[in-house]
């Protein structure tokens, strides 16, 4: 069965820094794209970054472009979150998600069939 774990998560002063990780596990058939979700309570889960593994482009939210940077490993099925100049409006659980069919689309939360169970990111004022 896939299986996809994040790490990295943690309390940070606004302004600071953190690096998110993100690791799919398991019988694998396809990933064509991974990418990086966020909820805060009482909020819809909303996406932040992706990466399509076909050409490795990368597709940014409006709310963190310039701030955040994906990366990853299309052979090691690993995607990374690098979060700086964080805000605490960024306070949410950051969720890791796998893409295994298409790659028009990559910032729906419906496009996506596999998901991590979340890392808490906090950012104090």
């Amino acid at each position: 069965q896939v299986q996809l774990v994040e790490f990295g998560g943690g309390l940070v002063q606004a302004g600071g820094s953190l690096r998110l990780s993100c690791a799919a596990s398991g019988r694998i058939f396809s990933i064509n794209a991974m990418g990086w979700f966020r909820q805060a309570p009482g909020k819809e889960r909303e996406f932040v970054a992706a990466i399509n593994w076909r050409d490795d482009s990368t597709y940014y939210a409006d709310s963190v472009k310039g701030r955040f940077t994906i990366s990853g490993d299309n052979a090691k099925n690993t995607v990374y979150l690098q979060m700086n100049s964080l805000k605490p409006e960024d306070t949410a659980v950051y969720y890791c998600a796998a893409k295994s069919i298409g790659t028009r689309v990559l910032d729906k939360r419906y496009e996506y069939g596999y998901w991590g169970q979340g890392t808490q990111v906090t950012v104090s004022s």
